[in-house]
């Protein structure tokens, strides 16, 4: 049994709504898929999209505790501690152990990317 509320969810992609990501990352915009709400903070999942070209994270982790990216289109260049620079295309998926350092480099402009984390929290510490 779970120690938390959660709720049935359903984000219908016809339905679609992608926001910029203002004052954090302008030129990415996210499509919120609800999961927060429905798991009372416990989980959160979104798609993300370029918004404009020429954007980049620089080094940086998050304080999740479990965190995947797959990329459904187009292709991003990253960085991941220990990895070293890779690019990663349709149908690549990728687990970020907790605190791991990692930077969005570059990307297509089709890029667009599920992700999911917990807890539901978009923070970033910048390195």
């Amino acid at each position: 049994m779970s120690d938390y509320t959660s709720s049935f969810c359903l984000s219908r992609g016809k339905d679609a709504h992608f926001e910029p990501m203002h004052g954090y990352r302008d030129w990415l915009k996210i499509r919120d898929l609800g999961l927060s709400g429905a798991t009372d903070g416990k989980y959160d999942a979104w798609v993300t999209r370029a918004n404009d070209m020429g954007g980049s994270t620089g080094r940086h982790y998050h304080n999740y505790d479990f965190q995947i990216m797959y990329v459904t289109r187009g292709w991003v260049k990253m960085y991941y501690e220990g990895q070293g620079e890779m690019l990663l295309e349709a149908g690549d998926f990728v687990f970020h152990p907790p605190q791991h350092v990692h930077d969005f480099m570059d990307y297509s402009e089709d890029i667009e990317i599920f992700e999911l984390a917990s807890p539901a929290d978009h923070s970033s510490i910048d390195l």
